[in-house]
């Protein structure tokens, strides 16, 4: 449900121009989603939604042109530095290799970014598997993080 409001409220700001909470919350309650503030609020930070300035001198909710590191994707290369002992691929499939008992925190925090290609990951207790859609999205993901373990 939850993706399905947010990808609601992405048609609502870019159909309207929405300035508050309040305006959204009433345009998703028009669309048929029951839902409260706080909710939307929190919408609101994972879609990373910024106000911007209209013609008119006014604002309303976009989406952020730009992304800037959160602290999660710093934790997540602190994880990969420290905990990450290698990382291979076989065709489609990147085998990732950790410390023990770091497998499941790299694969979650792999899971919860937005990697193009990535079907989905299985952790053990010192080795990941993420599954990539094609054997070539699997290299290039496998070079992006041999040049992060550097």
């Amino acid at each position: 449900m939850k993706n399905i409001r947010q990808r609601e409220i992405l048609n609502i700001i870019q159909e309207q121009d929405i300035d508050t909470q309040e305006q959204l919350l009433e345009a998703l309650r028009a669309r048929g989603f029951s839902t409260t503030q706080a909710t939307i609020s929190r919408d609101i930070k994972d879609l990373r939604l910024v106000k911007e300035l209209t013609s008119s001198g006014g604002y309303r909710y976009a989406v952020s042109e730009r992304k800037l590191p959160s602290a999660f994707d710093v934790r997540l290369r602190n994880i990969f530095k420290e905990g990450v002992v290698s990382v291979d691929v076989a065709q489609n499939i990147v085998v990732v290799r950790t410390m023990p008992g770091l497998a499941s925190a790299a694969c979650s925090a792999l899971d919860s970014m937005d990697i193009d290609g990535m079907v989905g990951s299985l952790a053990g207790d010192d080795t990941g598997i993420l599954i990539m859609r094609d054997s070539a999205l699997a290299q290039q993901f496998s070079g992006e993080v041999h040049k992060l373990l550097k």
